[in-house]
Protein backbone atom coordinates (compact mmCIF):
# COMPACT_ATOMS: atom_id res chain seq x y z
CA UNK A 1 0.00 0.00 0.00
CA UNK A 2 1.37 3.40 -1.04
CA UNK A 3 0.27 6.71 0.50
CA UNK A 4 1.31 10.22 -0.56
CA UNK A 5 0.84 13.57 1.15
CA UNK A 6 1.85 17.16 0.82
CA UNK A 7 2.45 18.03 4.46
CA UNK A 8 1.66 21.35 6.14
CA UNK A 9 5.37 22.20 5.86
CA UNK A 10 5.00 21.81 2.05
CA UNK A 11 7.27 18.76 2.03
CA UNK A 12 6.06 15.71 0.12
CA UNK A 13 5.91 12.38 1.92
CA UNK A 14 5.40 9.02 0.22
CA UNK A 15 5.26 5.77 2.21
CA UNK A 16 4.92 2.17 1.07
CA UNK A 17 4.06 -0.47 3.64
CA UNK A 18 5.71 -3.85 3.02
CA UNK A 19 4.70 -5.93 6.05
CA UNK A 20 6.51 -9.13 5.04
CA UNK A 21 10.06 -7.68 5.34
CA UNK A 22 12.12 -6.77 8.40
CA UNK A 23 13.92 -3.78 6.91
CA UNK A 24 13.04 -0.22 5.95
CA UNK A 25 14.64 2.28 3.58
CA UNK A 26 14.32 6.05 3.84
CA UNK A 27 15.46 8.64 1.35
CA UNK A 28 15.19 12.41 1.48
CA UNK A 29 15.37 13.99 -1.96
CA UNK A 30 16.30 17.67 -1.96
CA UNK A 31 15.52 19.54 -5.17
CA UNK A 32 18.92 21.14 -5.52
CA UNK A 33 21.88 20.04 -7.64
CA UNK A 34 24.72 21.33 -9.74
CA UNK A 35 22.43 23.01 -12.28
CA UNK A 36 21.16 25.37 -9.57
CA UNK A 37 24.61 26.83 -8.86
CA UNK A 38 26.17 30.06 -10.10
CA UNK A 39 29.57 29.73 -11.75
CA UNK A 40 31.44 30.82 -8.61
CA UNK A 41 29.45 28.28 -6.58
CA UNK A 42 30.10 25.34 -8.89
CA UNK A 43 30.25 22.21 -6.72
CA UNK A 44 28.34 23.78 -3.80
CA UNK A 45 25.58 21.13 -3.68
CA UNK A 46 28.13 18.32 -3.59
CA UNK A 47 30.17 20.15 -0.93
CA UNK A 48 27.07 20.57 1.24
CA UNK A 49 26.30 16.87 0.87
CA UNK A 50 29.74 16.16 2.36
CA UNK A 51 29.23 18.65 5.19
CA UNK A 52 26.04 16.90 6.31
CA UNK A 53 28.24 14.05 7.59
CA UNK A 54 30.70 16.33 9.41
CA UNK A 55 28.61 16.98 12.48
CA UNK A 56 25.59 18.81 13.86
CA UNK A 57 24.81 20.81 16.97
CA UNK A 58 24.03 17.47 18.69
CA UNK A 59 26.39 14.95 17.10
CA UNK A 60 29.98 14.90 15.90
CA UNK A 61 30.94 13.20 12.63
CA UNK A 62 32.17 10.22 14.60
CA UNK A 63 28.92 10.01 16.56
CA UNK A 64 26.87 10.06 13.34
CA UNK A 65 28.91 7.16 11.92
CA UNK A 66 28.97 5.17 15.16
CA UNK A 67 25.25 5.71 15.82
CA UNK A 68 24.31 4.27 12.45
CA UNK A 69 26.72 1.39 12.65
CA UNK A 70 25.45 0.75 16.16
CA UNK A 71 22.01 -0.09 14.77
CA UNK A 72 23.47 -2.09 11.90
CA UNK A 73 22.27 0.46 9.38
CA UNK A 74 23.68 1.85 6.15
CA UNK A 75 23.80 5.61 5.56
CA UNK A 76 24.90 7.41 2.41
CA UNK A 77 24.17 10.29 0.04
CA UNK A 78 24.75 11.47 -3.52
CA UNK A 79 24.51 14.65 -5.55
CA UNK A 80 23.17 14.82 -9.11
CA UNK A 81 22.59 17.61 -11.58
CA UNK A 82 19.04 18.34 -10.41
CA UNK A 83 18.77 16.87 -6.91
CA UNK A 84 20.61 15.63 -3.83
CA UNK A 85 19.62 12.54 -1.86
CA UNK A 86 20.41 11.34 1.66
CA UNK A 87 19.33 7.75 2.14
CA UNK A 88 19.56 4.89 4.60
CA UNK A 89 18.51 1.30 5.19
CA UNK A 90 18.04 -0.32 8.56
CA UNK A 91 15.97 -2.83 10.49
CA UNK A 92 12.38 -1.71 10.97
CA UNK A 93 12.87 -1.53 14.74
CA UNK A 94 15.52 1.17 14.31
CA UNK A 95 13.64 3.49 11.95
CA UNK A 96 13.06 6.13 14.65
CA UNK A 97 16.78 6.31 15.39
CA UNK A 98 17.62 6.49 11.69
CA UNK A 99 15.14 9.31 11.11
CA UNK A 100 16.42 11.26 14.10
CA UNK A 101 19.97 11.11 12.76
CA UNK A 102 19.02 11.95 9.17
CA UNK A 103 16.82 14.94 10.00
CA UNK A 104 19.43 16.19 12.44
CA UNK A 105 21.96 16.11 9.61
CA UNK A 106 19.58 17.78 7.17
CA UNK A 107 18.53 20.69 9.37
CA UNK A 108 21.25 21.14 11.99
CA UNK A 109 24.61 20.66 10.27
CA UNK A 110 27.06 23.00 11.94
CA UNK A 111 29.58 23.65 9.12
CA UNK A 112 32.32 24.05 11.73
CA UNK A 113 35.14 26.19 10.22
CA UNK A 114 37.79 23.52 10.86
CA UNK A 115 35.66 20.79 9.25
CA UNK A 116 34.86 23.12 6.37
CA UNK A 117 38.53 23.60 5.53
CA UNK A 118 39.29 19.91 6.00
CA UNK A 119 36.53 18.94 3.59
CA UNK A 120 37.92 21.32 0.99
CA UNK A 121 41.03 19.16 0.95
CA UNK A 122 38.98 15.97 0.68
CA UNK A 123 37.00 17.24 -2.31
CA UNK A 124 40.10 18.61 -4.02
CA UNK A 125 41.53 15.08 -3.84
CA UNK A 126 38.22 13.69 -5.15
CA UNK A 127 38.47 16.03 -8.15
CA UNK A 128 42.10 15.02 -8.70
CA UNK A 129 41.13 11.35 -8.54
CA UNK A 130 38.41 11.97 -11.13
CA UNK A 131 40.90 13.76 -13.37
CA UNK A 132 43.11 10.66 -13.16
CA UNK A 133 40.26 8.43 -14.36
CA UNK A 134 39.95 9.20 -18.09
CA UNK A 135 37.13 6.74 -18.73
CA UNK A 136 35.01 8.78 -16.27
CA UNK A 137 36.41 12.18 -17.21
CA UNK A 138 35.45 11.90 -20.89
CA UNK A 139 31.74 11.93 -19.98
CA UNK A 140 32.13 15.22 -18.12
CA UNK A 141 34.09 16.62 -21.06
CA UNK A 142 31.18 15.73 -23.32
CA UNK A 143 28.56 17.26 -20.97
CA UNK A 144 30.53 20.48 -20.53
CA UNK A 145 30.63 21.02 -24.28
CA UNK A 146 27.05 19.84 -24.94
CA UNK A 147 25.67 22.40 -22.49
CA UNK A 148 28.46 24.90 -22.92
CA UNK A 149 28.01 28.02 -20.80
CA UNK A 150 25.10 26.47 -18.88
CA UNK A 151 25.22 25.07 -15.35
CA UNK A 152 23.95 21.71 -16.69
CA UNK A 153 27.37 21.24 -18.26
CA UNK A 154 29.44 21.95 -15.18
CA UNK A 155 30.93 19.05 -13.20
CA UNK A 156 28.92 18.05 -10.13
CA UNK A 157 32.13 18.04 -8.05
CA UNK A 158 32.93 21.61 -9.08
CA UNK A 159 36.42 22.69 -10.13
CA UNK A 160 39.64 23.13 -8.19
CA UNK A 161 39.25 26.91 -8.43
CA UNK A 162 35.61 27.01 -7.33
CA UNK A 163 36.03 24.57 -4.41
CA UNK A 164 39.20 26.21 -3.11
CA UNK A 165 37.44 29.58 -3.30
CA UNK A 166 34.39 28.58 -1.26
CA UNK A 167 33.57 30.75 1.76
CA UNK A 168 31.86 29.11 4.71
CA UNK A 169 29.21 31.84 5.00
CA UNK A 170 28.25 31.54 1.32
CA UNK A 171 27.92 27.76 1.48
CA UNK A 172 25.99 27.89 4.74
CA UNK A 173 23.57 30.42 3.25
CA UNK A 174 23.08 28.20 0.17
CA UNK A 175 22.43 25.25 2.50
CA UNK A 176 19.88 27.17 4.56
CA UNK A 177 18.01 28.31 1.44
CA UNK A 178 18.02 24.86 -0.18
CA UNK A 179 17.50 22.43 2.68
CA UNK A 180 13.96 23.40 3.62
CA UNK A 181 10.88 21.13 3.79
CA UNK A 182 9.23 22.80 0.80
CA UNK A 183 12.18 21.60 -1.29
CA UNK A 184 12.08 17.99 -0.08
CA UNK A 185 10.50 14.65 -0.88
CA UNK A 186 10.70 12.04 1.87
CA UNK A 187 10.29 8.47 0.61
CA UNK A 188 10.01 5.48 2.96
CA UNK A 189 9.47 1.82 2.07
CA UNK A 190 9.45 -1.23 4.34
CA UNK A 191 7.80 -2.73 7.38
CA UNK A 192 6.28 0.44 8.82
CA UNK A 193 3.05 1.82 10.23
CA UNK A 194 2.22 4.54 7.72
CA UNK A 195 0.30 6.91 9.97
CA UNK A 196 2.84 6.63 12.76
CA UNK A 197 5.64 7.35 10.27
CA UNK A 198 3.73 10.39 8.97
CA UNK A 199 3.36 11.74 12.50
CA UNK A 200 7.04 11.15 13.22
CA UNK A 201 8.21 12.85 10.03
CA UNK A 202 5.97 15.85 10.67
CA UNK A 203 7.57 16.31 14.09
CA UNK A 204 10.87 17.15 12.37
CA UNK A 205 9.44 19.55 9.78
CA UNK A 206 8.77 22.76 11.65
CA UNK A 207 6.34 25.20 10.07
CA UNK A 208 8.55 28.20 10.85
CA UNK A 209 11.21 26.97 8.42
CA UNK A 210 11.57 29.14 5.28
CA UNK A 211 9.93 27.84 2.13
CA UNK A 212 11.52 29.98 -0.59
CA UNK A 213 13.80 27.49 -2.32
CA UNK A 214 13.17 28.44 -5.93
CA UNK A 215 16.00 28.73 -8.44
CA UNK A 216 16.21 30.49 -11.78
CA UNK A 217 15.58 28.11 -14.67
CA UNK A 218 17.95 29.31 -17.38
CA UNK A 219 17.07 28.16 -20.89
CA UNK A 220 19.17 25.35 -22.37
CA UNK A 221 21.39 26.65 -25.21
CA UNK A 222 20.86 25.56 -28.81
CA UNK A 223 22.89 22.53 -29.83
CA UNK A 224 25.84 22.95 -32.15
CA UNK A 225 27.85 19.78 -33.04
CA UNK A 226 31.37 19.93 -31.66
CA UNK A 227 34.75 18.27 -31.31
CA UNK A 228 36.38 18.47 -27.87
CA UNK A 229 39.72 16.86 -27.06
CA UNK A 230 41.61 16.67 -23.75
CA UNK A 231 45.22 15.53 -23.67
CA UNK A 232 46.14 12.97 -20.99
CA UNK A 233 48.98 10.49 -20.74
CA UNK A 234 46.97 7.28 -21.19
CA UNK A 235 47.40 3.87 -22.78
CA UNK A 236 43.91 3.89 -24.31
CA UNK A 237 41.94 6.68 -25.94
CA UNK A 238 38.51 7.33 -24.44
CA UNK A 239 35.81 8.35 -26.91
CA UNK A 240 32.28 9.66 -26.41
CA UNK A 241 30.05 10.15 -29.44
CA UNK A 242 26.73 11.75 -28.64
CA UNK A 243 24.00 14.28 -29.20
CA UNK A 244 21.05 15.88 -27.39
CA UNK A 245 18.41 13.56 -25.96
CA UNK A 246 14.96 14.05 -24.48
CA UNK A 247 13.63 15.07 -21.08
CA UNK A 248 12.06 12.61 -18.65
CA UNK A 249 8.69 14.24 -19.36
CA UNK A 250 8.82 13.10 -23.00
CA UNK A 251 6.59 10.05 -23.48
CA UNK A 252 9.07 8.73 -26.04
CA UNK A 253 11.38 7.85 -23.15
CA UNK A 254 10.03 4.29 -23.22
CA UNK A 255 10.93 4.01 -26.89
CA UNK A 256 14.34 5.51 -26.14
CA UNK A 257 15.04 2.90 -23.46
CA UNK A 258 14.22 0.04 -25.80
CA UNK A 259 16.24 1.54 -28.64
CA UNK A 260 19.21 2.05 -26.32
CA UNK A 261 19.09 -1.51 -25.02
CA UNK A 262 19.13 -2.91 -28.54
CA UNK A 263 21.85 -0.57 -29.81
CA UNK A 264 24.38 -0.51 -26.98
CA UNK A 265 22.79 -0.86 -23.56
CA UNK A 266 23.77 -4.43 -22.70
CA UNK A 267 25.88 -7.46 -23.56
CA UNK A 268 23.40 -8.64 -26.21
CA UNK A 269 23.34 -5.21 -27.87
CA UNK A 270 24.52 -4.71 -31.42
CA UNK A 271 27.48 -2.48 -30.59
CA UNK A 272 28.73 -4.78 -27.83
CA UNK A 273 28.39 -7.92 -29.93
CA UNK A 274 30.03 -6.41 -33.01
CA UNK A 275 32.73 -4.17 -31.55
CA UNK A 276 33.81 -6.32 -28.61
CA UNK A 277 32.69 -9.89 -29.15
CA UNK A 278 33.21 -10.23 -32.93
CA UNK A 279 36.03 -7.78 -33.66
CA UNK A 280 37.80 -7.40 -30.29
CA UNK A 281 38.15 -3.63 -30.72
CA UNK A 282 37.43 -2.80 -27.07
CA UNK A 283 36.86 -4.17 -23.61
CA UNK A 284 34.33 -1.45 -22.76
CA UNK A 285 31.71 -0.21 -25.22
CA UNK A 286 28.21 0.92 -24.29
CA UNK A 287 25.52 3.53 -24.85
CA UNK A 288 23.28 5.35 -22.38
CA UNK A 289 20.61 8.06 -22.26
CA UNK A 290 20.49 10.82 -19.62
CA UNK A 291 17.11 12.46 -19.04
CA UNK A 292 16.50 15.67 -17.09
CA UNK A 293 13.56 18.00 -16.52
CA UNK A 294 14.00 19.99 -19.73
CA UNK A 295 16.85 18.37 -21.63
CA UNK A 296 18.80 15.17 -22.09
CA UNK A 297 21.66 13.51 -23.89
CA UNK A 298 22.44 10.27 -25.68
CA UNK A 299 26.01 9.00 -25.59
CA UNK A 300 28.02 6.06 -26.95
CA UNK A 301 31.32 5.40 -25.19
CA UNK A 302 34.32 3.26 -26.11
CA UNK A 303 37.81 2.87 -24.69
CA UNK A 304 40.23 1.43 -27.22
CA UNK A 305 43.85 1.32 -28.33
CA UNK A 306 45.22 3.90 -30.77
CA UNK A 307 45.69 1.28 -33.48
CA UNK A 308 42.00 0.36 -33.44
CA UNK A 309 40.48 3.84 -33.70
CA UNK A 310 40.12 3.89 -37.49
CA UNK A 311 38.35 0.53 -37.57
CA UNK A 312 36.11 1.56 -34.69
CA UNK A 313 34.83 4.64 -36.53
CA UNK A 314 34.21 2.59 -39.66
CA UNK A 315 32.28 -0.08 -37.76
CA UNK A 316 30.39 2.45 -35.64
CA UNK A 317 29.29 4.41 -38.69
CA UNK A 318 28.15 1.20 -40.41
CA UNK A 319 26.20 0.03 -37.33
CA UNK A 320 24.37 3.32 -36.90
CA UNK A 321 23.59 3.49 -40.60
CA UNK A 322 22.31 -0.10 -40.53
CA UNK A 323 20.21 0.63 -37.45
CA UNK A 324 18.55 3.56 -39.19
CA UNK A 325 18.16 2.00 -42.62
CA UNK A 326 17.14 -1.57 -41.77
CA UNK A 327 15.60 -1.00 -38.36
CA UNK A 328 15.05 -3.42 -35.51
CA UNK A 329 13.28 -6.75 -35.68
CA UNK A 330 10.36 -7.89 -33.48
CA UNK A 331 12.53 -10.43 -31.65
CA UNK A 332 14.91 -7.71 -30.46
CA UNK A 333 12.04 -5.59 -29.14
CA UNK A 334 10.41 -8.54 -27.39
CA UNK A 335 13.70 -9.57 -25.76
CA UNK A 336 14.21 -6.03 -24.51
CA UNK A 337 10.68 -5.80 -23.14
CA UNK A 338 11.29 -8.97 -21.15
CA UNK A 339 14.62 -7.65 -19.91
CA UNK A 340 13.07 -4.39 -18.67
CA UNK A 341 10.12 -6.22 -17.13
CA UNK A 342 12.29 -8.65 -15.20
CA UNK A 343 14.61 -5.88 -14.07
CA UNK A 344 11.69 -3.83 -12.74
CA UNK A 345 9.91 -6.70 -11.01
CA UNK A 346 13.06 -8.18 -9.46
CA UNK A 347 14.03 -4.71 -8.32
CA UNK A 348 10.77 -4.53 -6.41
CA UNK A 349 12.15 -7.20 -4.07
CA UNK A 350 14.51 -4.59 -2.57
CA UNK A 351 13.17 -2.00 -0.12
CA UNK A 352 15.94 0.36 -1.25
CA UNK A 353 14.84 0.10 -4.88
CA UNK A 354 11.21 0.60 -3.91
CA UNK A 355 12.07 3.68 -1.86
CA UNK A 356 14.18 5.09 -4.69
CA UNK A 357 11.39 4.54 -7.18
CA UNK A 358 8.88 6.33 -4.93
CA UNK A 359 11.14 9.30 -4.32
CA UNK A 360 12.13 9.79 -7.95
CA UNK A 361 8.53 9.40 -9.15
CA UNK A 362 7.36 12.24 -6.90
CA UNK A 363 10.45 14.28 -7.71
CA UNK A 364 10.02 14.01 -11.47
CA UNK A 365 6.30 13.51 -12.05
CA UNK A 366 4.58 14.64 -8.88
CA UNK A 367 2.95 11.22 -8.51
CA UNK A 368 3.83 7.55 -8.17
CA UNK A 369 3.30 5.85 -11.52
CA UNK A 370 2.16 2.23 -10.92
CA UNK A 371 4.52 -0.48 -12.13
CA UNK A 372 1.74 -2.02 -14.24
CA UNK A 373 1.26 1.31 -16.01
CA UNK A 374 4.98 1.56 -16.76
CA UNK A 375 5.04 -1.98 -18.13
CA UNK A 376 1.98 -1.18 -20.24
CA UNK A 377 3.90 1.71 -21.79
CA UNK A 378 6.92 -0.52 -22.38
CA UNK A 379 4.81 -3.15 -24.13
CA UNK A 380 3.18 -0.46 -26.28
CA UNK A 381 6.56 0.19 -27.92
CA UNK A 382 6.62 -1.45 -31.33
CA UNK A 383 9.49 -2.02 -33.79
CA UNK A 384 7.93 0.72 -35.94
CA UNK A 385 8.13 3.22 -33.07
CA UNK A 386 11.76 2.33 -32.40
CA UNK A 387 12.65 2.67 -36.07
CA UNK A 388 10.93 6.04 -36.36
CA UNK A 389 12.63 7.33 -33.22
CA UNK A 390 16.05 6.04 -34.32
CA UNK A 391 15.75 7.78 -37.67
CA UNK A 392 14.80 10.99 -35.92
CA UNK A 393 17.51 10.92 -33.26
CA UNK A 394 20.50 8.97 -34.61
CA UNK A 395 21.40 11.48 -37.29
CA UNK A 396 25.09 10.84 -37.98
CA UNK A 397 26.04 14.42 -39.00
CA UNK A 398 24.69 15.65 -35.63
CA UNK A 399 26.93 13.39 -33.52
CA UNK A 400 29.57 15.26 -31.53
CA UNK A 401 32.94 13.95 -30.35
CA UNK A 402 34.62 14.20 -26.95
CA UNK A 403 37.87 12.32 -26.44
CA UNK A 404 40.63 11.95 -23.85
CA UNK A 405 44.06 10.50 -24.62
CA UNK A 406 47.63 11.20 -25.68
CA UNK A 407 48.02 14.39 -27.70
CA UNK A 408 49.35 12.64 -30.82
CA UNK A 409 46.51 10.10 -30.68
CA UNK A 410 43.89 12.84 -30.35
CA UNK A 411 44.93 14.32 -33.69
CA UNK A 412 44.42 10.95 -35.32
CA UNK A 413 41.03 10.45 -33.59
CA UNK A 414 39.83 13.82 -34.82
CA UNK A 415 41.03 13.04 -38.34
CA UNK A 416 39.27 9.66 -38.40
CA UNK A 417 36.08 11.22 -37.03
CA UNK A 418 36.04 13.84 -39.76
CA UNK A 419 36.28 11.17 -42.47
CA UNK A 420 32.82 9.94 -41.53
CA UNK A 421 31.09 13.11 -40.32
CA UNK A 422 31.19 15.53 -43.21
Amino acid sequence: MINCWELDSKANLVVEEIPYVRSVAIGVYIKVGSRHEDLSMSGASHFIEHMLFKGTNRRSAREIAESFEGIGGQLNAFTAKEHTCVYARTLDEHLDTAMDIIFDMLFNSSFAPKDFETEKGVIVEEINMYEDTPDDLVHDVFSQQLWQGHSMGRPILGTLNSVQGFKREELFDFYRRSYVPANMIIAIAGNVDTLRVKEKVESYLHLDMPDDASFANIEIPDYVPFIKTVAKDTEQVQICLGLPGISYHDKRRYTLNIMNSILGGGISSRLFQTIREELGLAYSVYSYPSNYSDTGSYVIHIGTGPGKVAQFFEVFHAEIDKFRQQGVIPGEVERTRQLIKSSMLMGMESVMNRMNRLGKSILMYGQVIPVDEVLEQIYAVTPEKVNHFANEVLDLPRFSLATVGNAEVLTMVESEYKKWWK
